[in-house]
């Protein structure tokens, strides 16, 4: 298997792009991580992830670390001020066009959490990207959160939607790491966009009011499973993932919902549904068939 770091060099940051594969042949996967995390949620360098087994798999990986995630630069900090509305507007389609200009091939998105809303965003905001993607697959991607339980009360409603903002007004970012609450960091701006999302029906930008819903419903989407686990009581509970197709790409959705009743070794949560030891035998061979269907 082959590793290497791409960089993408914007107007102010360089995004940081992992090419993982064993064939530079083989069907471009683009893969997008969520919210206080960067793109080793989907690989490690030793070899493990669904990046690489994809690329086990024969096709070409390319994961990405957002705007001042991973080893992206600079870095998030104090002085970081974009939020969500970049990475829709500006730094996304700049990823699938720089994927497509290497390959030449239409690429499936492979998304966790709210990477798939930040893709969808994209996708509705920017239709000229659809001809370049043959498929999405998401991990647990919800835009808002109606569930109520105590799961919700604590990761949602305390943490993210109260104290995060009240945190990140004085900081100018959120520093997950140190507060040991995930794997890389998030500016004010984002939290402040993310929050707005999470508590409200309306699915409209903050920054200029477009409406993706709106959009949304006038573009024909790309094939689109999501997928998430009976265990994911918060992040992406089947009842909000459901919320998110309906105002999305519902048209063109599958929706699975991972347990040991249905079948599967785990009844899965919102982070083992990619790191655990048992997905490369269970639930990653189904990935890999549907994805070469489309």
């Amino acid at each position: 298997m082959f590793q290497q770091s791409l960089y993408l060099s914007q107007d102010n940051h360089i995004l940081h792009i992992r090419n993982i594969n064993t064939s530079a042949n083989g069907i471009p996967v683009l893969m997008l991580h969520g919210a206080i995390e960067n793109g080793k949620i989907f690989y490690t360098e030793s070899g493990k992830g669904l990046a690489c087994y994809l690329a086990e798999q024969g096709f070409d990986v390319y994961v990405v670390d957002f705007r001042g995630r991973g080893l992206s630069t600079p870095k998030i900090d104090s002085d970081s001020n974009f939020g969500q509305h970049e990475t829709i507007v500006h730094d996304i389609p700049a990823l699938v066009e720089y994927v497509y200009s290497r390959t030449k091939q239409a690429m499936h998105v492979v998304c966790h959490s709210w990477g798939g809303v930040l893709f969808g965003s994209a996708l509705a905001r920017s239709p000229d990207l659809l001809p370049h993607v043959r498929s999405q697959l998401c991990f647990g991607t919800k835009r808002r959160v109606s569930v109520w339980n105590i799961e919700r009360l604590l990761k949602v409603s305390l943490v993210w939607n109260f104290l995060s903002p009240i945190i990140t007004k004085r900081t100018g970012y959120l520093n997950a790491v140190k507060y040991k609450i995930g794997s890389d960091n998030e500016t004010h701006q984002s939290i402040i966009e993310g929050v707005n999302w999470v508590k409200s029906k309306n699915w409209i930008d903050p920054i200029d009011n477009f409406d993706y819903r709106g959009a949304a419903e006038k573009i024909d989407w790309p094939a689109t499973w999501h997928i998430t686990g009976i265990k994911d009581f918060a992040l992406g509970h089947a009842q909000d993932v459901k919320l998110f197709i309906n105002e999305s790409s519902k048209n063109a959705a599958r929706f699975s919902n991972l347990s040991k009743k249905g079948g599967y070794k785990l009844d899965y949560d919102h982070i083992n549904i990619l790191t655990s030891p048992h997905a490369p035998r269970d639930h990653f061979p189904e990935i890999v068939d549907w994805l070469k269907q489309h």
